[in-house]
């Protein structure tokens, strides 16, 4: 029993002596694959390279585009100061480009310098944000007739190549080839066909690529043409002594001079006058203000407009109308009426007390005829006496006035002397 005890240790003791002796005479192996690594252009990237069992050997970092040894062991061969080598004193070489260039990019091997060499490789891929070739692209500024055909160019480089995108600065749709209408079209080429005065304005040629950041660049497209002027009222009326404005609306580019002018005369700001004119993109406004207006005022007025293409012109005629005339409220005439009727009776009754006192001296027959007339006289100063102005005084010498009397107001007079001779 004890002897087969004895040989199970020693069988123990000699698989374990084995397998250190293989650990210390086994060679340098890889652990892991070296990764691929995106870095973007201008920042640092680093690559490593994990080795088992080094033992004497030596680590080697080579750039196989270039061909050109980096390091060796712990020291930087190449000459170019943004590689360098860190070691974790374990089993991690680590390669560090700072500072990555587009050349940068490619395969980099990790090599150990055993017999036979043992080697793996991994990729770094350096990206580049977009970028605008001005050389290539269209200016900044362009200037075209309306009517005719332009075309708009961006080219862009980067890594991966960026894709070309082009909208208008005041987000309306772009007219493609007079066929289509879209907010954002794709491709390094804009044709603009037969362009208007409507398509003028700011295009954005943006580059992108998602590697931040995008980039974009504006293009002014002017679009020329020669003046227009709409008059929205050509024939303009006005009282005398009253301020008027007349309007007139103008389009063009390169930007007019627009100016009034009366009887061949330009007409410059003064008291009389006040000119304003109001400015959006190619279209104007302009304002003439004339200020109490005369007998002279009253006649033709030009609005003109010219610029470097040509020149326009709209005309606008003023003349007078008479002021308004203003008419009572019906209120108050009827509150006037009632007051002339209670005028009226007043100075009636007042008559017939005169009369009264003249007669009281008569026989009864007599008092009582008097007082019949006297009373028909009330009765027919009433009935056409309501509703009129009459003359303030009671005498008959008030007609003077009678030249501003209407026919009914002549008739109640009339009659009310009729009856006062009668009744005296």
């Amino acid at each position: 029993m004890m002897n087969r005890k004895r040989q199970s240790v020693t069988i123990t003791m000699l698989y374990i002596f084995v397998i250190v002796r293989q650990a210390l005479t086994d060679g340098p192996r890889f652990v892991e694959p070296i990764p691929n690594v995106t870095v973007a252009l201008g920042r640092d990237a680093s690559l490593p390279c994990v080795v088992e069992n080094l033992g004497t050997y030596k680590v080697a970092w080579i750039h196989i585009d270039r061909q050109m040894i980096l390091t060796i062991h712990r020291h930087v061969i190449s000459r170019i100061p943004r590689f360098s080598v860190s070691h974790d004193n374990a089993k991690t070489w680590l390669l560090h480009v700072n500072n990555v260039h587009k050349e940068d990019r490619g395969y980099y091997m990790c090599q150990v310098n055993t017999n036979p060499m043992i080697s793996q490789v991994g990729y770094l891929q350096v990206v580049v944000p977009p970028n605008i070739i001005d050389s290539l692209s269209t200016p900044s500024s362009v200037a075209v007739r309306e009517n005719q055909n332009v075309s708009l160019t961006c080219k862009a480089e980067g890594f991966p190549t960026p894709k070309i995108m082009w909208r208008r600065g005041d987000n309306q749709e772009i007219n493609v080839d007079r066929k289509k209408k879209v907010t954002i079209f794709e491709g390094e080429h804009l044709n603009l066909t037969r362009i208007s005065r409507t398509e003028m304005g700011v295009y954005l040629c943006i580059a992108t690529n998602a590697v931040p950041p995008s980039v974009s660049k504006r293009v002014v497209v002017d679009v020329e043409f020669p003046p227009m002027i709409w008059v929205p009222n050509q024939l303009v009326g006005a009282p005398a002594k009253t301020d008027v404005t007349l309007d007139c609306h103008t389009e063009a580019y390169p930007k007019a001079i627009s100016y009034w002018v009366r009887e061949n005369v330009m007409l410059l700001p003064t008291k009389k006058y006040g000119a304003e004119l109001t400015e959006n993109s190619y279209m104007a406004h302009m304002k003439l203000t004339v200020r109490n207006l005369q007998a002279t005022d009253f006649g033709n007025y030009r609005c003109i407009s010219k610029n470097s293409l040509g020149e326009t012109e709209g005309s606008i005629r003023l003349y007078e109308i008479p002021l308004p005339t203003t008419i009572s409220k019906p209120t108050e005439v009827r509150s006037q009426l009632h007051r002339d009727r209670e005028s009226m009776s007043k100075r009636n009754v007042s008559k017939a007390a005169q009369e009264e006192r003249k007669k009281s001296k008569m026989t009864s027959s007599s008092f009582e005829n008097d007082e019949i007339s006297s009373q028909k006289k009330i009765e027919v100063r009433h009935e056409y006496g309501s509703g009129y102005h009459t003359p303030s005084s009671p005498q008959l010498s008030g007609c003077v006035s009678m030249a501003r009397w209407t026919f009914p107001q002549f008739a109640a007079v009339i009659l009310n002397c009729f009856f006062y001779q009668r009744l005296v």
